[in-house]
């Protein structure tokens, strides 16, 4: 169960101030970890423990404090996430354990999240109404209305989250998220998440953009905007957290584009190698809880090596967990369930 971390530090006249101590240091700690994650993933890729590696370095500090404000749990009083390949940063603040990630990486039939037959980054949690994440780019978008719409007449507090990247807002699906969630007197409490490195695997966005900012194509719709500077988790956390107490409240859609860092590349097609020309929001927010006393680059290195250590020995016993079955094949194509409506445990 992740810990809960109550609230942001308050001014005198009740605005928001700077983050409380303790919730920054619990998204430093989520970052590193999905840091620490995503480097033993892309080690695995290039030692051949793992076929393929995409994911998000350089998205943490916009990733973890999403995952810390998701109302957890199952049904439509909660949540519902239609997240993409480089989200594990959320599923990770949001409690999930960083090994099943390396379970999924190594494709052994332990993954929770497929049984060993997806990609890397492909997570799904039944239990969190986080909806398995696909590899065509943008789909989700044409999912999240669904969703939206069964909180809608379930009614309630719960909403629909849907990220995806900049280049995916060239498909068809972006533009059916934003219709059917503005419809008048049908609005549909969806919050879409443009997360923006500039890059659609090598083609820069300035090549492919007419408009200067993505979230503008929402104002045909009606639908409120913000700009987000996704490299520093104080501004992810706050804006995040006004956007999400607006779809709640209102029931109406809100767009977030949240400028964010793409530090090793599209996947490991293109190498995975450190782009170092690139804000790195581990490292400048390490800077900061240093420079306001909050820790010290000993304590962060000595936690380093402590995750790193952690995800090592854990890689060493995946690899003695046996791949899934030939038999296996076709189980969880379709979603079944027994006499009571029930979907059976195990992965769903």
């Amino acid at each position: 169960m992740r810990a809960v971390i109550a609230t942001e530090a308050k001014s005198e006249n009740g605005t928001s101030a700077q983050l409380s101590p303790e919730l920054l240091l619990q998204i430093h700690d989520h970052m590193l970890m999905t840091r620490v994650l995503e480097e033993r993933l892309i080690r695995m890729q290039k030692q051949g423990d793992g076929y393929f590696w995409i994911g998000g370095p350089g998205e943490e500090a916009f990733n973890i404090p999403l995952g810390l404000l998701v109302d957890r749990g199952l049904g439509p009083a909660h949540d519902y996430l239609h997240l993409h390949y480089r989200s594990t940063g959320t599923a990770i603040a949001m409690g999930a354990d960083p090994v099943d990630a390396i379970r999924q990486m190594k494709n052994v039939a332990s993954d929770p999240f497929s049984g060993g037959r997806n990609f890397a980054a492909h997570t799904a949690i039944f239990d969190w109404n986080l909806v398995p994440i696909s590899s065509p780019i943008e789909v989700q978008f044409s999912m999240a209305p669904g969703t939206a719409m069964a909180q809608k007449r379930h009614g309630g507090r719960g909403i629909t989250i849907v990220q995806g990247g900049d280049a995916g807002t060239a498909e068809g699906d972006f533009a059916t998220c934003l219709i059917w969630s503005s419809r008048p007197k049908q609005e549909l409490p969806v919050l879409m998440i443009v997360t923006n490195n500039q890059y659609g695997i090598s083609t820069p966005a300035a090549t492919q953009h007419g408009e200067k900012l993505i979230a503008d194509r929402a104002n045909a719709f009606g639908i409120q905007t913000a700009l987000i500077d996704g490299n520093d988790p104080e501004a992810s956390y706050r804006g995040l957290k006004k956007a999400m107490d607006y779809v709640r409240t209102e029931r109406k859609p809100f767009l977030v584009e949240a400028r964010v860092s793409r530090l090793h590349g599209h996947s490991s097609s293109s190498g995975a190698n450190f782009v170092e020309d690139e804000v790195d929001c581990l490292r400048t927010f390490q800077k900061k809880l240093e420079e306001r006393g909050l820790s010290t680059r000993a304590k962060m290195d000595e936690q380093r090596e402590r995750y790193t250590q952690h995800l090592l020995d854990a890689l060493k016993k995946v690899r003695e967990e046996a791949p899934p079955t030939p038999e296996s094949a076709f189980d969880h194509v379709f979603a079944t369930t027994n006499k009571a409506g029930q979907v059976p445990g195990g992965v769903r």
